[in-house]
């Protein structure tokens, strides 16, 4: 089957083919790294990898260009790095940093390009120059602003007239734009500010900019993709789109427009005035980032997700029962090496289940159902014979990966701990050998002591076909 993806600006699904196969590009907004970023910043992230897998799998792994960037010079960080009173790439190394191991704790592979603002100044100040030149921009007052009236299709991504976009979206009124609508490509700093030469005075660029001059420095003036969050779909990808097109003489931007829902929590908007932003590093410090990522993949990527704590624990419920299976099965030797497995799990599966459901618009949710009906026939055939088993073990851990889960060792899953605690497990497993000897001698008032010490160490003992086994216990 061929992929299809929905596209935003068409407003429909359609078969994806690449402007040149032997080059796909493709552009996702990253984060403007002030501080810890939030769970909501890590959706697209993990939803646009597995697309960026998906691509590579397709076209091969030299012939996809994925590019995600780095915000790095912003209102909220020099608001940040005056609090501390240090220069913003302090603030920006420090979270760019903790972003990068955050979302790589998630299963994200790095981009093959990640491009920074600050990297890109005199790409930006070419940009502003081309549109100022061609009528599309007009500088004033130390400003460079876009003419909006200057571009006829203004508004036909968010499908909205630009007096109902104006109506929903805070707008900047100041005497030098000739309409309100207007939008800042470069804008004048003070002294205690960020800034660069040019030749509209010493300054800093507009946000949108950035990232149109990035994209066109590493991926060209046509992209195949360009993705984010549906919260930037107006005024951000608006206004590329608006600045790109006019800077290129009327080429398109992007070909395809994809858009991430938003998250909840508990059925509320996240939001700081609410104070219920949950950032991904606290939550990577108490759950196993497996977890987050099964929660991350549970709904469609263009649908809005609640997160819950009732749905992080069916997600660490439901990969406990699949590495229970991975366990059941230890005996069976399968591929170690990723891709020699993904090639002999497509060969018994068909090829056709878990890709399928992704080759529709990266339809998780189905995905996630052909991996339980992987996970289900495992578990019927873990006494058949060893062809069976080694077969269904096959193609369990092909679907998972497909996802990027089932990742880890079966054992490692469930001895895991919260980072910072260290697990005694010599005393572990002595205690263990104790109750085993008590059950032995039929003291069973001794052996149930052995596992309340064990309950109140955290840990959690099954005893079964193969013997007493021990995993740290699920809050």
């Amino acid at each position: 089957m061929a992929l299809h993806l929905h596209n935003s600006l068409t407003r429909r699904s359609e078969p994806f083919t690449p402007l040149d196969p032997g080059r796909v590009t493709m552009y996702l907004c990253g984060p403007t790294v002030y501080s810890y970023v939030h769970i909501g910043n890590a959706r697209p992230a993990v939803v646009f990898d597995l697309l960026a897998r998906l691509l590579r799998r397709e076209y091969g792994r030299g012939h996809v260009i994925y590019a995600r960037n780095i915000t790095d010079v912003d209102d909220k960080i020099n608001a940040a790095a005056q609090a501390a009173g240090v220069p913003i790439a302090t603030i920006t190394d420090r979270y760019a940093t903790a972003y990068r191991e955050d979302i790589a704790r998630l299963g994200v592979a790095a981009p093959d390009v990640e491009p920074c603002a600050t990297a890109h100044i005199a790409p930006i100040l070419a940009m502003c120059q081309r549109l100022i030149d061609s009528g599309h921009a007009y500088a004033a007052a130390g400003h460079v602003l876009f003419d909006v009236a200057r571009f006829a299709d203004y508004g036909r991504l968010s499908g909205r007239s630009v007096e109902d976009m104006l109506a929903g979206a805070r707008v900047e009124v100041a005497p030098y734009k000739r309409n309100p609508a207007d939008f800042v490509l470069w804008k004048p700093s003070t002294p205690e500010l960020p800034g660069w030469a040019s030749p509209w005075g010493r300054g800093r660029p507009g946000w949108h900019i950035e990232c149109s001059a990035m994209a066109e420095a590493h991926l060209g003036e046509t992209i195949d993709i360009h993705a984010g969050g549906i919260d930037l779909q107006f005024p951000h990808h608006e206004n590329e789109i608006a600045q790109s097109t006019c800077a290129h003489g009327g080429r398109t931007f992007a070909r395809c427009w994809l858009h991430n829902g938003m998250l909840t929590l508990d059925g509320r908007k996240m939001s700081k005035s609410l104070g219920n932003v949950l950032v991904l590093h606290e939550l990577l410090e108490k759950h196993p980032p497996e977890v987050l990522r099964f929660v991350l993949l549970k709904a469609h990527y263009r649908q809005p997700l609640d997160w819950s704590d009732a749905a992080v624990q069916q997600a660490r419920a439901t990969l406990d029962g699949w590495y229970g299976l991975l366990r059941d099965l230890g005996d069976v030797n399968i591929p170690t090496d990723r891709d020699q497995l993904i090639q002999e799990a497509w060969f018994v599966d068909g090829g056709s289940s878990v890709y399928a459901a992704l080759e529709q618009d990266l339809n998780t949710p189905d995905a996630l159902v052909e991996i339980a009906k992987a996970a289900f026939q495992a578990n019927r055939v873990r006494q058949g014979p060893l062809t069976t088993r080694r077969e269904q073990k096959l193609r369990l851990m092909g679907a998972a990966d497909a996802l990027g889960l089932l990742q880890q060792d079966p054992e490692a899953w469930f001895k895991q701990t919260a980072p910072g605690n260290a697990l005694d497990t010599t005393r572990i497993e002595a205690l263990i050998v104790q109750r085993d000897a008590a059950r032995a001698a039929r003291d069973f008032a001794r052996a149930d002591a052995v596992r309340g010490e064990l309950a109140a160490l955290g840990i959690a003992i099954e005893d079964g076909p193969h013997g007493t086994r021990w995993k740290v216990a699920t809050p």
